[in-house]
């Protein structure tokens, strides 16, 4: 593991923005669909439902610019396992939901799919959802609870993974 200082965690996070969630909720979809519409019935209803698309997109992108600047503000390094960080980051919007990277890159895909009507963006999110899913079971959980002990458990215990507490938690 590289030890980093912000300056350079800031580096490292912005580089890791653009290939992690760049990728997955951006190239990925755009190789996908090329960002055009299905040929959908241009009815009342779909205008409700992109709108809702349009809140999934930029609630998403909000929390993950939000999110990602935490790691660097709190934890002094990256969400990179290659630069994780010093401490564990368990403040901002860490305190409602375990992972709001992963749910937000989720919200920015499925936001795309009701914007351009594309049910191959959905099963995309589930694919990846999935893949997110057995990479939070299989590596992140183990590893945070080995680097940080009964600090991660207790964090663990407190807030979800997946779906996010209406009241924040704070530890202690």
């Amino acid at each position: 593991m590289i030890r980093v200082r912000r300056p350079a965690a800031a580096a490292g996070t912005v580089v890791f923005f653009l290939v992690a969630p760049g990728v997955v909720g951006g190239l990925i979809p755009w190789w996908l669909t090329g960002w055009q519409a299905d040929a959908l019935d241009p009815s009342w209803l779909w205008l409700p439902l992109r709108l809702v698309g349009v809140l999934l997109v930029v609630a998403g992108a909000g929390v993950l610019v939000l999110a990602f600047a935490r790691f660097v503000a709190e934890g002094a390094g990256t969400p990179a396992p290659v630069a994780p960080t010093e401490h564990l980051v368990v403040g901002g919007l860490y305190r409602h939901v375990r992972n709001p990277m992963y749910v937000a890159v989720l919200a920015v895909v499925v936001g795309q799919a009701l914007i351009l009507g594309r049910l191959v963006l959905v099963l995309w999110a589930a694919l990846a959802g999935a893949a997110m899913v057995a990479f939070v079971r299989g590596y992140e959980e183990p590893a945070l609870t080995q680097k940080y002990g009964d600090e991660y458990v207790a964090y663990r215990r407190a807030v979800p993974g997946w779906w996010p507490r209406w009241r924040a938690w704070g530890p202690g």
